[in-house]
Formats: C-alpha cells, sequence, structure tokens
C-alpha cells in the first residue's frame, strides 16, 4: 500500500501509557474467552461483558484522560493517522458531492483499557467505533494478533480495519445506526443478531467504497492489496471464528457476517464505489 508522504491526520489521540479504565487489572485469557463465547449468544458487546466480569460495571460517565499526539518516530501510529486522513478526505467529498457535510471522527491509540463513552474499552474485544462520543478505538497490538493468531498481514489489510470502524462512522452520521438500534429492540434475539449482519456488512462495503475512491485520487493499492484486504474480511467472519474458538458454527447468533459474505460486501464496495450499492438491508441475498 503506498501511504508514505500522505498527509496524517490530526484528529488522533494517543492515550497508550496513560492508565486504562481498570487502573491497570490485566484481564485473563479466561475472562476473554467467556467475554467473546457470551457476546455470540447474548447479542452484547464483548466490551460491556468484560466490564462485567472485570468489575467495571456497565456503561457510565467518561473519565477524563490526557489527549496527546503519537511521537513522530512512530511509525505505525505515523501509518493509522494517514489511513485516517485517506478516510477524512475521501468521506468529506462524498458527503459534499450529497449537499451534506461530513463530521471527522477521532482514532484513539491505547493499551489494555481506555474508558468511553461507550463503557470501559477493551483491548481484548478488537477495534471499535463508540457512536456516544464518535471515537474510534484501537489497541495497535490487534495488528499483531491478526498476523499470529489469523495469518493476516498487509499495510492494506490494516487499513481495511480502520475503514471499517470509520463505515460504522458514517452510518452513525446517516442515522442508520440508530434506525438499527431502535428495531433491535423489538426483535427476538436471532432477529436483531440478524439486523447487526447486515449493519457490519455494510460497514464492510462502505471500507469497499473508501479504497476505491481513495486509489482513483491517490493511487494507494499495489500489487496484493485487495488480496490481503479481502483475506482479513474472511479470517473475521462470524463461522471462521465459531469454528476456530468453539469447534461449531452457530448461524443464530452471528452479529457480523460469514467470511464469504463479509468478502463479497467489501468486493461490491471497492468495484462499484458507489455508497448506494451498499443496501444491505435490502439485499435478497447476503
Amino acid at each position: 500500500m503506498r501511504w508514505e508522504g500522505n498527509r496524517e491526520s490530526d484528529n488522533v489521540e494517543d492515550r497508550r501509557g496513560a492508565g486504562g479504565g481498570f487502573g491497570g487489572r490485566s484481564v485473563g485469557l479466561g475472562t476473554v474467552v467467556v467475554a467473546l463465547v457470551a457476546s455470540y449468544f447474548l447479542g452484547v458487546s464483548p466490551t460491556t461483558i468484560l466490564n462485567i466480569l472485570t468489575g467495571g460495571g456497565m456503561p457510565s460517565s467518561v473519565q477524563e484522560v490526557p489527549a496527546q499526539r503519537p511521537p513522530e518516530t512512530d511509525q505505525m501510529a505515523k501509518f493509522v493517522s494517514t489511513v485516517l486522513a485517506d478516510t477524512e478526505d475521501t468521506w468529506t467529498e462524498l458527503f459534499r458531492s450529497q449537499g451534506a457535510s461530513y463530521a471527522r471522527p477521532k482514532l484513539v491509540l491505547f493499551s489494555g483499557s481506555t474508558p468511553t463513552a461507550c463503557g470501559t474499552g477493551q483491548s481484548a474485544s478488537g477495534p471499535f467505533y463508540c457512536p456516544g462520543d464518535q471515537k474510534i478505538y484501537i489497541d495497535l497490538s490487534f495488528y499483531r494478533l491478526m498476523q499470529q493468531r489469523f495469518k493476516v498481514s498487509g499495510e492494506f489489510a490494516q487499513a481495511y480495519v480502520i475503514a471499517h470502524e470509520v463505515g460504522h462512522h458514517v452510518q452513525h452520521l446517516m442515522g442508520i445506526s440508530d434506525k438499527v438500534d431502535g428495531a433491535r429492540r423489538r426483535m427476538s434475539q436471532a432477529q436483531g443478531n440478524a439486523l447487526s449482519v447486515r449493519l457490519e456488512l455494510q460497514a464492510d462495503c462502505f471500507a469497499g467504497v473508501w479504497a476505491h475512491h481513495a486509489d482513483r485520487a491517490r493511487s494507494i493499492l499495489e500489487s496484493g492489496d485487495v488480496e490481503a484486504a479481502l483475506n482479513a474480511a474472511s479470517a473475521i467472519g462470524d463461522d471462521a471464528l465459531q469454528r476456530q474458538s468453539q469447534g461449531e458454527v452457530i448461524p443464530d447468533s452471528f452479529t457480523h457476517g460469514t467470511s464469504a459474505q463479509r468478502v463479497r460486501w467489501f468486493t461490491t464496495g471497492i468495484k462499484s464505489g458507489q455508497v448506494t450499492d451498499c443496501n444491505t438491508f435490502e439485499a435478497r441475498q447476503l
């Protein structure tokens, strides 16, 4: 992926080393596994489960954490700052073309745990977007996990992760997330999970839309980049994760979509570059 020398975003907040929501309390692997399994069956965010299991409780008020810029010598921080800037440029233009204004999200780098408007964020739950404060949270060690556990590497695969979370921000700005949350409260668990799948697949498609326009404008893609992103999408499909963690697949508990579905919708976005082609909610087949 070609990114060196491109603009870096000013909307990156570095909380690494600032302490987390649990006062530095560590979270054991067993706790993480329980949280992930519970999230599958209950349809609750792993972050929320981890809060309860570790004594953090349900989301409450957010502690102020000192904001600082990442050090200039941190190459990975420069990379994610550049990717975020690229998403800003792309979505600003796409919103402007529709007569709307794009509100840029912040990207928060943290280690271990950190307070958010959605409760205490945990590294174990992976990168996530919090609509309450319009911030994307990521522990950069997640990229090492991608390579070690899922055998997924490459800068564009890493960029896809950020672009997916930015996709959730776009859904928030468009009012889609609120509609889904409202509908889920009136549904059964299985129906709510199915709606969550469509929300996640749309975020995958939006990530593809970003990649389409970013490459046309700035020629960011190199040989093998798209394949790397597709490998990442495939590795984190619900069926692949469940098969790896519990040895069986339970479709009714899916919240993000199968590997094939995630690949299909990211591909749709990157091929067409059209936001309207990402309407997963009206698609007959995912």
